[in-house]
C-alpha cells in the first residue's frame, strides 16, 4: 500500500472535488480509482473515515434531518441488513467485475438521465427493498449508490432536502460498510491509518470543489462525470 501514497492522496483529492461540486459521488470516484490498483475489499477499508466525515457534514449542513430519519427508516434499516447479509455471503473474489458493472450501470443511468417517480403509497415497501439491494451492492463492491441514489431521487424532494438525504444515507452506508470490513478482518492499523490521512485531501478537494460549483457548466461536467466513470467500469469490468 505504500507504493500508492501519492495516488491515494490524488484520488480523494479530485473525489472530494467531485463531491463539493455535485454533492455526491466521493465514494464512487475513490472506488473506480482505487480499484484499479486494488482489490475492491482493501479499497473499501481506505475509504471509511472520508466518506463518513463529508457525508456527515452533508447530512448535517441544513434543519430538518429527524424528519427526514422518519421517512427513510426503512430504507436505512434495510441498508443494513443487506450490507450485513451481503458481508457474510460474499466473502470470495475481490469483486472487481461486480465493481466495474455496478460502475457501468450508474453511469449509463446518470447519462441518460433516467427519471422515475415513488408514489408515497409505494414508499413502504420500496424503501426497505432499495435499502436491502443497496447494502448488497455495498458489502460486495464498496459502492453504495445503487439503487439508493435513483430511489431517493424519485422520492420527488427539494434540492436541498435530497442533498441531505443522500448524505443520511450514505453515512449509514459507511457505517454499515466498517463493521462489515471489520468482520473481515480489513480495518487493520495500516489501512485505518491510510483511511484517517485520506480525509486531508479528501477536504482539501471537498473546499476547492465548492469554490468551482458556480463556475462550471452543470451538464458538461456532470457528462464528464459519468462518461468517465463509464469508460472506468468498463475497463474494469472487462480486465477483473
Amino acid at each position: 500500500m505504500d507504493n500508492h501514497l501519492f495516488y491515494i492522496g490524488i484520488v480523494f483529492l479530485l473525489a472530494g472535488m467531485v463531491k463539493g461540486v455535485t454533492g455526491m459521488g466521493l465514494p464512487t470516484v475513490a472506488m473506480a480509482l482505487l480499484g484499479l490498483v486494488m482489490p475492491p475489499l482493501q479499497a473499501a477499508a481506505i475509504l471509511v473515515v472520508p466518506s463518513l466525515l463529508t457525508n456527515i457534514w452533508q447530512m448535517l449542513e441544513r434543519r430538518g434531518l429527524h424528519a427526514l430519519w422518519l421517512r427513510l427508516r426503512p430504507m436505512l434499516l434495510g441498508v443494513c441488513a443487506g450490507t450485513l447479509l451481503g458481508g457474510a455471503l460474499f466473502t470470495s473474489g475481490d469483486g472487481k467485475a461486480l465493481l466495474g458493472l455496478a460502475l457501468v450501470l450508474y453511469a449509463l443511468l446518470g447519462l441518460f438521465s433516467w427519471h422515475w417517480r415513488v408514489r408515497a403509497e409505494q414508499e413502504w415497501w420500496l424503501g426497505p427493498a432499495a435499502g436491502v439491494a443497496t447494502g448488497v451492492l455495498t458489502a460486495v463492491t464498496g459502492v453504495f449508490v445503487l439503487p439508493a441514489v435513483p430511489y431517493l431521487q424519485a422520492l420527488g424532494m427539494e434540492k436541498e432536502e435530497q442533498v441531505q438525504a443522500m448524505g443520511l444515507s450514505f453515512t449509514v452506508s459507511t457505517l454499515a460498510l466498517a463493521v462489515v470490513l471489520a468482520g473481515h478482518g480489513a480495518w487493520e492499523p495500516a489501512s485505518a491509518g491510510m483511511s484517517f490521512a485520506a480525509q486531508l485531501p479528501a477536504l482539501a478537494g471537498l473546499a476547492l470543489g465548492s469554490r468551482l460549483r458556480g463556475r462550471l457548466e452543470p451538464h458538461v461536467f456532470r457528462r464528464c462525470f459519468f462518461g468517465t466513470l463509464l469508460l472506468l467500469g468498463a475497463h474494469m469490468a472487462a480486465f477483473a
